[in-house]
């Protein structure tokens, strides 16, 4: 039993040794069956990948204090996640409300709630379909700095926007 096993591994070192590399070229790169255009397949420098999504374009946005409304920043963040949505029709997206931990946690799941709604409702209003978006508030049960200074709650009191599927192709 122990020479089958040996054998065995010995024929897969074998056959893997001798496999070309004519899926790489000369820089290194994995073309996994994507067009290649702008890198990758799956990588940030993809662009129609989820990395590219959240590296180049942003899946965040940031609030005031105890504010959903969106400011010009937000806005202008928004309008290009809704132009990649708009040329990446397979995805969907969950958007997330999320506050900083000041406050009751009824209250930052209903502002979470409002944020994520105010980021959908964009969305939507630059053509995305809202039958692709949902949303989801977590309150303050997520955050992403834990400390009790502005710095920490500024970054907490967020929409993120989270890609689903794309995998179709």
């Amino acid at each position: 039993m122990k020479s089958i096993r040996t054998l065995i591994l010995a024929c897969t070192v074998a056959a893997v040794a001798g496999c070309s590399n004519s899926y790489l070229d000369d820089t290194n790169s994995v073309d996994l069956g994507g067009s290649g255009v702008g890198g990758a397949a799956g990588s940030s420098a993809d662009p129609r990948s989820p990395a590219y999504f959240q590296e180049a374009i942003g899946d965040r946005v940031l609030f005031a204090v105890d504010q959903s409304t969106l400011d010009d920043a937000g806005r202008v963040l928004l309008t290009a996640q809704a132009d990649w949505l708009m040329s990446n029709t397979d995805y969907t997206a969950v958007i997330e409300g999320h506050a900083d931990e000041q406050g009751t946690r009824e209250y930052n799941l209903a502002l979470g709630a409002r944020r994520a709604n105010a980021v959908r409702e964009y969305l939507v209003s630059r053509g995305v379909s809202g039958a692709r978006l949902k949303t989801v508030s977590f309150g303050k049960e997520r955050p992403l700095e834990i400390c009790s200074a502005e710095s920490c709650y500024a970054k907490n009191r967020r929409a993120v926007t989270v890609l689903a599927g794309g995998l179709t192709g």
